[in-house]
């Protein structure tokens, strides 16, 4: 199969993506990510000093100063350009996680390249690249995939599942037949981790056992409370039926704190990323208690770095000092003592 042409509109796809989230208010409606139903049960004498609380762990061979990823959100455009430079500024300063947005319009364009370009700037971070993986029916393969992330310097290469964005949007890609088996050929050949994500309804336990055999190395439960691209996608839709379409799907999806723990019944052994609708550290500390390896932000970050660098490194130091205190309330000197500190279910 030949690689589908350019659709002229991506670039300004992407921007409007950027646009919307930015301008509007995209949220779930009603659904949250049902972290808000935990609590952790208070320690009023913790026996810790808080400045000897650490959230330091090694992931994928590299040293983060903490769980926090900066999670997938854009490139292809001009202004990601400049939100990616000043995400992976912050990233490098301050030693945490980033993820790239889709790269498929870098693979068909090079000139879009740029807008990824961030290991000039941090060349030490944890970096994953990013291609939807319904790209593989249509006209991409691994090595496509696998060329991705080696163009940016990755040390991991994140598969987006997004079947309902793609479902609703107009120009979207429908066919999501037979995907299992080429993750799985991609996850043989690739030289560094496969990392599956959804977008923001989640994974069930099925999809993600199914994964895990397939031969990821990570999953993103990318659950909803957050985001709704399906509001996203309604808010840019070309006629009243695709706004319609979408606008129905406002509050589908799989809470993230139950995609959490789908993710942890069905692939106890793979590091899991927690995101969708996370607010906070303290939401965070709650994901990695529940069995996550790192919380991931997206909006929050978006918001941020669409002022400055700096604007996200107090973010990220925000969410860093949350963390460090509630595991400081709950009697947990490090991540590992945090795994193990339970959480009260309202």
């Amino acid at each position: 199969m030949e690689k589908a042409a350019l659709v002229p509109s991506t670039e300004k796809r992407k921007a409007d993506h950027i646009r919307i989230n930015l301008e509007e208010n995209v949220q779930f409606p009603r659904l949250s990510n049902q972290l808000e139903r935990y609590h952790f049960l208070h320690e009023a004498l913790p026996e810790l000093n808080l400045q000897h609380v650490e959230t330091q762990l090694t992931l994928f061979g590299k040293q983060l100063s903490a769980p926090i990823l900066i999670s997938s959100m854009t490139g292809g455009t001009a202004i990601a350009a400049r939100i990616n430079q000043n995400l992976a500024l912050a990233a490098k300063q301050m030693g945490i996680a980033m993820g790239l947005g889709s790269q498929r319009a870098m693979l068909e364009d090079p000139t879009l390249m740029d807008s990824f370009s961030v290991r000039a700037v941090a060349p030490d971070i944890l970096l994953f690249a990013n291609m939807g993986v319904v790209q593989l029916n249509y006209g991409y393969d691994e090595e496509d995939f696998i060329r991705a992330a080696e163009q940016v310097g990755a040390d991991g290469l994140i598969l987006h599942c997004n079947a309902l964005q793609e479902a609703v949007q107009a120009e979207g890609d429908h066919d999501f037949s037979g995907l299992l088996a080429k993750i799985q050929k991609l996850c043989r050949k690739s030289p560094i981790p496969i990392i599956a994500k959804e977008v923001g309804w989640g994974f069930s336990e099925a999809t993600v056992r199914a994964l895990a055999e397939a031969g990821v190395a990570a999953v993103d439960v990318a659950g909803a409370g957050g985001t709704s691209w399906s509001e996203v996608e309604a808010r840019r839709a070309p006629d009243e039926h695709h706004a319609q379409l979408a606008a129905s799907f406002a509050d589908w999806g799989i809470p993230t704190a139950e995609a959490l723990g789908y993710a942890q019944k069905a692939a106890p052994e793979l590091p899991i990323f927690a995101s969708g609708g996370l607010r906070d550290g303290v939401e965070m500390a709650k994901c990695l208690a529940l069995g996550a390896t790192l919380g991931g932000f997206a909006s929050p970050f978006l918001r941020a770095a669409d002022h400055s660098s700096d604007a996200v490194v107090d973010l990220i130091r925000l969410i860093q000092r949350q963390l460090q205190v509630a595991m400081f309330c709950c009697g947990a000197a490090d991540l590992a003592a945090l795994r193990h500190k339970p959480l009260l279910k309202r």
